[in-house]
C-alpha cells in the first residue's frame, strides 16, 4: 500500500477529530450551520470511522517503522504525535460532558439552613405538593441535574448560552432514561440518551437526531425567579446547595444572573432587540410572542393578548422575578394596574398580589391561572419560535 495513503488517512483522522467536536461546540461559525445530521453521523459512527482509517494506516505504518529511512520515521513520528495530541484534546478535554461535569452529590436545605443568597435566580418546581428550587448559578454549569420531587423524577436543565431553563420528565417510552451533555446546536445545549444515543434539544425537549427523532420529552411546569420570591411563595421549599467540588467554577458564574458575564457567549446586550438582548417569551398552541425585557423592566406590567388568551405579565421590584397570568377570571377579562407590590383590577377594584391571588375585595380568594413564560436571549427564543411576534406597546 502506498505511503501517501498513510498521510492522507492521518489527515482525514485529524479533520474528523476536529470536525466532530467543532460542529457541536460554540466555536467561531460552528453554530450557524444546519449541520446536525452530519454532526450526528460523525458522532455516532466515530468508532467505525477510526477503525477504518487505522486499518488503512497500519500496513504503511509498519513498513516505515521497519524501513531504513530516518526522515520517513521522523515524519511518521511527528504526524502520529500530532494526531495523538489532537485526539486527546478533542476527546478528553473539549467534549461537552468532560468540560461540564455532573454534581457528585445533591443535597437540599430549607430556608433556615440554606447557603444560597436569597437574591440569586432559581428555577423553581412545585410538584406533588412539594417545592424545590435549583439555583441557576449551579445548574448553569452542570447543564442538567437529575432529581426527584416526591415520586416524580425530574431533569432540571439550563443552557447559559441561550439563557433557557427547562424542567423535563426523563421518562422515555415508559423507561427512566439517563442523559449526558453532548454539545449544542444553534447555541442550545444538546443531550444524548444512554439507550438509543439519540440527541435532544434543551430548549424544547425535542429529539432532533437518532432513532427517536421527533419524540418530545414532557415538560414539567417551572418558574424562574429570585430565591427570595420563591421563599415568599413557598416558605417550606427546599433549595439545591452547591457541590463544594465545583466551588471555584460556581464563583466564576456569580455575575451571570445579572447579565454581567465577561464571556461574549453569555453577557447581555442591554439595548433592545439585539442578538443577546433579554426577552420574555410566551407560546400558546401555534402562537408565540416576544416581549422586550428592557421595556418590562421600565414598566413592570404588560397587558396583552394572544389569540384566545388575555395576558398579564408582571415584573417584581427586584427586576428579576417575573410572572405571566391569564387575565380571564370567572368568564371576566380583567384589566389591571400595578401599585408597588400589588395589582388592582379596574373592574372590581379588588387587590391582588404578585403571586396571582386576590387578597382583598369582591374577588377575594380567586386566583389568576399562571402561563408558562421564559426569559431568554433574543436569538434563542426567535430561532426556536420563528413565527414569534415582537410585542409593540403602541399596538
Amino acid at each position: 500500500m502506498k505511503k501517501w495513503m498513510l498521510y492522507l488517512s492521518f489527515t482525514l483522522l485529524i479533520i474528523f477529530e476536529c470536525l466532530r467536536v467543532y460542529l457541536i461546540m460554540p466555536m467561531p461559525g460552528s453554530q450557524t450551520f444546519n449541520s446536525i445530521d452530519l454532526a450526528y453521523f460523525l458522532g455516532s459512527n466515530k468508532t467505525i470511522i477510526r477503525i477504518i482509517l487505522y486499518l488503512i494506516i497500519l500496513i504503511p505504518f509498519i513498513k516505515i517503522i521497519k524501513g531504513n529511512s530516518t526522515w520517513e520515521k521522523v515524519g511518521l513520528g511527528l504526524i502520529t504525535t500530532l494526531y495523538i495530541g489532537i485526539f486527546y484534546v478533542f476527546t478528553f478535554m473539549m467534549e461537552a460532558d468532560k468540560m461540564f461535569l455532573q454534581p457528585t452529590h445533591t443535597y437540599f436545605y430549607k430556608i433556615a439552613e440554606n447557603k444560597i443568597p436569597i437574591d440569586k435566580l432559581v428555577i423553581g418546581v412545585n410538584e406533588n405538593g412539594l417545592q424545590k428550587a435549583y439555583p441557576i448559578q449551579l445548574i448553569g454549569y452542570h447543564h442538567q441535574v437529575r432529581d426527584s420531587i416526591g415520586q416524580t423524577p425530574v431533569m432540571v436543565t439550563y443552557c447559559t448560552v441561550c439563557r433557557t431553563g427547562r424542567v423535563y420528565s426523563p421518562m422515555v417510552n415508559g423507561k427512566l432514561e439517563n442523559f449526558r451533555l453532548v454539545g449544542m446546536d444553534h447555541f442550545n445545549a444538546m443531550f444524548e440518551d444512554a439507550t438509543t444515543k439519540s440527541w435532544w434539544r434543551q430548549s424544547n425537549g425535542e429529539c432532533i437526531a437518532g432513532p427517536l427523532k421527533g419524540y418530545q420529552l414532557k415538560e414539567i411546569k417551572s418558574e424562574q425567579l429570585s430565591l427570595q420570591a420563591w421563599f415568599r411563595k413557598y416558605p417550606n421549599a427546599e433549595v439545591l446547595q452547591p457541590d463544594e467540588k465545583f466551588a471555584a467554577t460556581f464563583a466564576k458564574m456569580d455575575s451571570y444572573d445579572k447579565g454581567k458575564s465577561k464571556s461574549d457567549l453569555t453577557k447581555r446586550d442591554t439595548a433592545s432587540w439585539q442578538f443577546k438582548s433579554w426577552v420574555l417569551g410566551i407560546s400558546n398552541a401555534d402562537d408565540s410572542k416576544t416581549y422586550d425585557w428592557s421595556y418590562l423592566e421600565k414598566n413592570k406590567i404588560i397587558q396583552d393578548s394572544l389569540p384566545s388568551l388575555p395576558l398579564l405579565i408582571l415584573l417584581e421590584n427586584d427586576s428579576a422575578s417575573f410572572h405571566a397570568y391569564n387575565r380571564n377570571v370567572n368568564n371576566m377579562t380583567l384589566d389591571f394596574r400595578k401599585i408597588n407590590d400589588s395589582i388592582i383590577d379596574t373592574y372590581t377594584q379588588s387587590l391582588w398580589n404578585l403571586d396571582g391571588l386576590c387578597i382583598d375585595g369582591k374577588l377575594k380568594g380567586l386566583s389568576l391561572s399562571p402561563i408558562a413564560s421564559y426569559q431568554e436571549y433574543l436569538h434563542s427564543w426567535e430561532y426556536f419560535h420563528p413565527k414569534s411576534i415582537r410585542y409593540s406597546p403602541s399596538k
